[in-house]
Formats: C-alpha cells, sequence, structure tokens
C-alpha cells in the first residue's frame, strides 16, 4: 500500500536527518569525517514495499582543512593513515586527531588519555618495537668533552712579540680565545688558548691554560699552526691533545682540539667555530614532536633526544573501519588488517607539526541536502495524510 511505502520513507528520512544532523553539529570537530545515509528500496518478492537506510558511507579519504595551532604537540596527517592508541581494555584504536601529551606516569597519550603507540628508540638510530611510548621525565647525565673545534682566521698582519709568552702579559701574545669544557661530573672548566706569532714565516704557536693557571713560554710546549703561501694549513688535520684533571672528584679526561678550517690571510683576526661536545647534566623540561614523527625531549642544558617514533596505520579499506567515540575508528574484518609504518614511509602520509586537521564536513552540501530531507519528507507525510483522507471518506460512504 502507498500508506506503508511512505511510512518506510518517513522512517528513512528521519534516519539521513540523523545523519545530515550529526555532521553539522561536528563541523568544528578535530579530526571528523562525514557520513552519508544512501537510501536503498524494499521489496516483498517481486512488489516494491518502500525504501529504507541500506547503508553509510563514510568520506574517510577526504582530508579536512589545516588548522594550525602552533602547539609543540599537535600534529595533523597529511595524506592517508591513522594515528594509533591503546584504551585501558587493550584495544587499538585508529584517529585523525594528534593532540598528545605526557600522563603522570610518563606515558605519551592522546586527547582521549588512551596510550599513543610508536617505535621506541634504540641503540644506533634503529627503532624498536610498537608499543607504548615513554617519555623519560627525569635527569640525564652528564657527558665530559672529548673534542674542541676551533675554527678562524689567524692574521698575517699580526706582529712577533718582542718578548717570551707570559699569559700574564698581554703584549707577549696577539690573541686570546676561551672554550668550554665538560669533565664526568659535568661541572665547565675553561680552556684558554693564547695565539703567538712565530717568528718563522706563516706559522703561529698556541698556548694553553685550563682554568685560568698561569703559562708561561719556559713551562709550557705550544700547538704550532702552519700555513702555506695561500694562508690555507700546511697540514690537515691540526690538532693538540690536553689533558684535565679536575679536583672535584671527576675522573681525569683527555681532549683534542681540532684547528681544521683555520686561515692566515690578512686582515681582521676572527672567530667563526669555537665548539666543543660534551654537556652538564639536564632536567627534562619539555617533550616536542618533529614532522617526521620523532618525539623528542627537551632538557634544561639544550640537550635533546629522540625517545620514540609515532606510528601511522593503513588499511587495505580504510572506509569499511567501524566508528567509536573520542572522533576514532576499530578495525573490522572488511577494513583489513592494519599496516603500521612512521610517517612518510609507504602508504603512510607526512606530519604536519604544530597543527590540527578539522572536520572534512561541507556545510553548504549539507544544508542542502537538509533541505531536501525536509521536501521528501513534506511529500511522504502528504502521502500519510492524504491516504488517511481517502479511508476516512471510505468509511464514511459506508
Amino acid at each position: 500500500m502507498s500508506f506503508d511505502s511512505a511510512l518506510s520513507g518517513v522512517r528513512a528520512i528521519n534516519e539521513q536527518l540523523e545523519t545530515v544532523s550529526n555532521n553539522i553539529a561536528n563541523s568544528g570537530t578535530y579530526g571528523f569525517k562525514a557520513s552519508r545515509a544512501n537510501f536503498s528500496s524494499v521489496y516483498a518478492g517481486e512488489q516494491a514495499n518502500g525504501v529504507e537506510i541500506g547503508s553509510r558511507t563514510q568520506n574517510i579519504g577526504l582530508n579536512g582543512s589545516v588548522q594550525t595551532t602552533g602547539r609543540a604537540m599537535d600534529a595533523m596527517i597529511a595524506g592517508r593513515g591513522f594515528f594509533v592508541s591503546r584504551d585501558a581494555q587493550g584495544l587499538m584504536n585508529y584517529s585523525r586527531v594528534g593532540i598528545f601529551s605526557v600522563d603522570k606516569h610518563g606515558k605519551l597519550v592522546d586527547s582521549g588519555n588512551r596510550r599513543a603507540q610508536g617505535y621506541g628508540a634504540a641503540q644506533g638510530g634503529a627503532l624498536g618495537v610498537l608499543g607504548d611510548i615513554t617519555v623519560p621525565t627525569g635527569q640525564i647525565p652528564a657527558v665530559a668533552t672529548t673534542k674542541i673545534s676551533y675554527v678562524g682566521n689567524l692574521s698575517s698582519d699580526w706582529t712577533v712579540p718582542v718578548t717570551a709568552f707570559d699569559s700574564s702579559d698581554s703584549a707577549t701574545y696577539n690573541m686570546v680565545k676561551q672554550s668550554v669544557v665538560f669533565d664526568s661530573l659535568g661541572s665547565q672548566h675553561t680552556v684558554s688558548q693564547y695565539f703567538v706569532k712565530n717568528a718563522t714565516a706563516n706559522k703561529v704557536d698556541v698556548y694553553y691554560a685550563i682554568d685560568g693557571a698561569a703559562v708561561k713560554a719556559a713551562t709550557s710546549t705550544p700547538t704550532s699552526i702552519a700555513f702555506d703561501s695561500k694562508g690555507q694549513l700546511a697540514a690537515t688535520p691540526t690538532i693538540a691533545t690536553l689533558t684535565l684533571t679536575p679536583t672535584n672528584g671527576a675522573a681525569t679526561q683527555t681532549f683534542t682540539i681540532d684547528y681544521s678550517g683555520t686561515t692566515q690571510f690578512a686582515g681582521q683576526a676572527l672567530t667563526t667555530t669555537n665548539s666543543s661536545d660534551g654537556y652538564a647534566s639536564g632536567t627534562f623540561v619539555g617533550v616536542e614532536l618533529s614532522n617526521d614523527g620523532s618525539v623528542i625531549a627537551k632538557y634544561s642544558n639544550e640537550q635533546q633526544q629522540v625517545i620514540g617514533v609515532l606510528a601511522v596505520a593503513t588499511f587495505p579499506d580504510e572506509s569499511a573501519l567501524t566508528a567509536v567515540g573520542d572522533t576514532s575508528w576499530v578495525a573490522n574484518d572488511r577494513s583489513g588488517m592494519a599496516l603500521y609504518e612512521r610517517p612518510g614511509v609507504g602508504l603512510a602520509g607526512k606530519l604536519n607539526t604544530g597543527a590540527l586537521e578539522g572536520s572534512n564536513v561541507d556545510i553548504t552540501a549539507e544544508l542542502v541536502g537538509l533541505m531536501t530531507s525536509q521536501r521528501n519528507y513534506q511529500a511522504n507525510s502528504k502521502v500519510i495524510s492524504t491516504e488517511s483522507a481517502m479511508m476516512q471518506a471510505l468509511m464514511q460512504a459506508m
């Protein structure tokens, strides 16, 4: 009967309106993917018997807009894939929302407080197994200095000092530079380099003092840096080896000073590089994400280390994933098994950090669909009211 067909139409349109309303309501939700209700005809044998919502299609393949946040722990996937997290029941959840933080247990978690999944950092730069990412929130130990790199121009215009070198007399050297050295406990020590032009052409002698100890030419053997007629080093590398004996209980250590790249051109004497490895102990101050998915812990001594890499999951049929709460999905038989990779590897999209993916809902299209549904609802309602009036008229005529 037309009454049954129209009634099924009203029910189907109500279901469609729920889908449209949900899309509009989530137009401002990060990572939300719009759905579409698909109508299907209903038959009883060969007799048409109305309409129903046969399926719902998720528009997962269309990326949302880029919403810049500037937050170091926000990220969006530019392309295919989902962030991976494990809930309290141990079930894997997949989401396009990359809002991460560190919980009180030092675990990296997503916006739903689920444990983010990734690859732990292993020795030699390799990736560990897939699992929880733990952020070391304590201190990192000090690392003793093993090398100082010094690059500069030791001016050929320098004059040879008249008297023998004495660190307490600035007239006996042409330039002094200080470098920082860390011992095994993280304490800083100052290494002074005194540059003295040698009477021999194209040669500069370097004397050293550690922590301000007085140095005289008679008690110290300098390192001689020789240059050719073009102002370049005559022999490379030119390396000095020094020994530090701390008095604070730190271990005795040997370190080198490498002068590779130093020149002797006319004009101003200048320093372009004066750096050392090693550092003091540091306290954890925060964590951030990089575009390759690396989770980077930062410390108060300006050091940072990669503690893991976020995993991105792709699926043979991502549109078949089952939607759950918190703008997430779970896998099923139709979606296929998840394929895990680092961002930007294989089918997995790259990351944009400091940004989130907006909803892919097209408000204009949804409003047009809403008006269409309204007209269809009115048409089916009119059929029902007309049929009701006809039945009343028929009953009165009998």
